[in-house]
């Protein structure tokens, strides 16, 4: 009979469903950073993650992460969701599969930013669910599973710093690599066009960043809470940050900053959030705030064009939490956890999560680029130029967001919205 907590029940449902929120939001957060020509193509592809991320992870890809393979690759024990009659905890097995679900749709998602204006959707569609069954499943289950190899060494990562963050944010920067700049970039007007949307998504992101965080405690208790203060205080603190960097490089602070700062925040405190002290997450989100402010300004001195700087958030932020969570980790938090080295913690535990974030790039980087190369190369990744003209959403789902009435009923009329001036490097 399954052992069940109602109260650790109805918290981790509650939690499944605002993660699952937070990819809409994501939607929004990309989609008023681009030009008003590709917001649909973008929202697009966030909510296709929705639909084929669901379909790769109930078939396969949750028996890749959590089945009781071995230490790299979990087999295939749970394939189409079968014998799920057992539990997690306090909680059905069945609803640990749905929260994990939740991470799975959001980490592909999260590339969509680096490859924006110029992917082309049919590539898309076939990248996603190999991405996430070849990449996402296996480190997953590296880091998470009980029986993962980064599990049983020790690393800690509560929520997803090199799992989601740093997996998704290397992903990116190869896959903008492999696909090429934008047709004009940089020295075309690349401003985003609803500044609105951005701050409207972010939120959507940081309420629902309380069930990805807290919700990995798999229970409404102590440890559920720290994660869910910490998770405040870092991603203030990181407003913080980013806005004093903002204000001494370019003078200005903007609220695009303060977006930004808020997810870099959000995304440092992700691996440490259940396993830091409250003034512990400070440091994390102070450090992450500063440092991913001043990393948007390497892709243009590099040449990579990530669109909307999921580099510098979330490969910076995801390296940095797992990295800092070497140091601030406490037992005083979480009695499973190492204490990190300002605690007394011995320098091997700042090696395991530095072996984790390597095995993680490493083996994330490779594999992207395999994927990448093969359908460039097969059915072909890039639109074309004149199609990056049109934009996104004409070309690619014959939409367009923004249509008006002219004035005295003339009829109607489709127009770009002006966009608002802010400068590129802040675009994360």
């Amino acid at each position: 009979m399954v052992k069940m907590d109602t109260g650790d029940t109805a918290w981790m449902l509650i939690s499944s469903a605002i993660v699952l929120f937070m990819t809409p939001g994501l939607a929004f957060f990309y989609g008023g950073m681009v030009r008003a020509k590709n917001v649909l193509g973008m929202i697009m592809q966030n909510f296709f993650c929705i639909g084929i991320v669901t379909l790769a992870w109930s078939v396969v890809g949750f028996s890749v992460a959590f089945g009781p393979g071995n230490g790299f690759w979990g087999g295939f024990h749970f394939f189409a969701l079968q014998d799920l009659s057992g539990s997690d905890g306090n909680i059905p097995y069945v609803v640990f599969v749905a929260f994990q679900l939740m991470f799975a749709i959001i980490t592909p998602a999260l590339i969509t930013g680096s490859v924006a204006d110029r992917m082309k959707f049919s590539a898309f569609a076939v990248f996603v669910p190999l991405w996430s069954v070849l990449v996402y499943s296996p480190i997953a289950h590296w880091v998470w599973a009980t029986n993962g190899w980064l599990f049983k060494r020790g690393a800690m990562d509560f929520a997803g710093g090199t799992v989601v963050h740093a997996n998704a944010g290397i992903a990116a920067i190869v896959l903008a690599l492999v696909l090429g700049k934008r047709a004009g970039w940089p020295s075309g007007d690349f401003r985003p066009h609803n500044v609105p949307f951005v701050l409207l998504g972010t939120g959507i992101l940081w309420v629902g960043w309380f069930g990805f965080n807290a919700g990995s405690a798999l229970g409404a208790n102590k440890l559920a809470g720290y994660a869910l203060l910490n998770t405040q205080i870092a991603t203030g603190i990181a407003i913080l940050g980013w806005l004093a960097v903002e204000k001494l490089r370019d003078g200005k602070a903007t609220t695009l900053g303060a977006a930004s700062g808020a997810v870099a925040g959000l995304v440092a405190i992700t691996p440490a959030c259940g396993f830091v002290s409250p003034m512990g997450s400070i440091a994390v989100g102070g450090i992450a705030g500063v440092v991913c402010a001043l990393a948007t300004s390497i892709k243009g001195k590099v040449g990579i064009d990530d669109s909307l700087d999921v580099g510098a958030v979330h490969l910076v932020g995801g390296v940095l939490g797992a990295l800092l969570t070497g140091f601030f980790a406490t037992v005083d938090t979480n009695s499973a956890a190492h204490d990190g080295i300002f605690y007394g913690g011995p320098w091997s535990v700042l090696g395991e999560q530095a072996l984790a974030v390597g095995a993680t790039l490493g083996y994330s980087g490779v594999v992207t680029a395999i994927i990448a190369l093969a359908i460039k190369y097969t059915i072909g990744l890039r639109m074309s130029d004149e199609d990056q003209i049109t934009g996104m959403d004409e070309a690619l789902h014959g939409e367009t967001a923004y249509r008006f009435t002219s004035i005295g009923g003339g009829g109607s009329r489709t127009t770009s919205v002006t966009p608002v001036k802010v400068p590129e490097e802040v675009q994360a």
